[in-house]
């Protein structure tokens, strides 16, 4: 059986160059969090949503120079292990430029989209999920260890959901895997004068819209694979 290590950070922003603050994991019994002085400052934008400030943090070290990175990384690099986080690719991309590469992951995430395949969840982020769900659970939102613990709850939602069509759970974490590493279907719009329709609706009757949205993803610097992947899909078949 894999050894399943729950994971969060909490960053100095979202865009390419920003880096970790905060990193929290729960491995079995075992829960951490920490916080570290990231190698550029953290944006008023980050400080808003996880209430971590440049002074929090003034005195830690980097991540890469604290006395715990090296546990940390043989903890998630080992075969034996998968890292559960919600939104998993950014989480991987801010362990990537810490020189830190698991080897296998489950993103709730796109798990929880490929469960909603008839898109009745208007939302699929990890506190709109929680309270959807009615994960009930004394957990602080936007902090790294208290995320940690809603992803440990969701996580065990999904599993038991997937080991009911997979049949055994050893099946059902390897479905989760695969899902995890294939772009998801975003199912509905969340945002402008769209909010709340489904996509596959729109492909019919505005698919203008769709493909004016499709060249804005393309162009952004952000990581856009799952709306592109969605996008492009409906656009296949209006």
């Amino acid at each position: 059986m894999k050894k399943i290590i729950y994971l969060d950070t909490e960053t100095t922003g979202n865009e390419e160059k920003d880096r970790l603050c905060q990193l929290a994991y729960k491995d079995g019994e075992t829960s951490f969090s920490e916080l570290y002085k990231p190698s550029l400052p953290i944006s008023i934008e980050s400080s808003a949503v996880c209430h971590i400030t440049n002074k929090m943090v003034a005195d830690k070290p980097t991540f890469s120079d604290s006395k715990d990175y090296s546990h940390i990384k043989k903890l998630l690099e080992d075969e034996n292990a998968v890292l559960v986080a919600h939104n998993a690719k950014f989480d991987l991309g801010m362990l990537e430029k810490e020189g830190i590469a698991p080897p296998h992951h489950i993103c709730t995430l796109r798990v929880a989209r490929y469960l909603d395949r008839d898109g009745v969840i208007p939302r699929h982020n990890l506190q709109y999920l929680r309270y959807y769900l009615e994960i009930e659970i004394d957990a602080t939102a936007h902090d790294a260890a208290g995320d940690v613990l809603v992803l440990e709850k969701l996580f065990e939602r999904l599993l038991k959901k997937v080991t009911e069509e997979e049949g055994d759970e050893k099946k059902a974490l390897s479905k989760m895997i695969e899902v995890s590493n294939t772009p998801s279907l975003i199912p509905v719009i969340t945002f402008g004068k769209y909010a709340g329709r489904k996509i596959a609706d729109l492909a019919r009757e505005d698919p203008g819209y769709l493909m004016w949205l499709l060249t804005e993803k393309r162009k952004s610097e952000g990581d856009e694979e799952d709306w592109i992947f969605t996008l492009e899909k409906n656009l296949q078949k209006k």
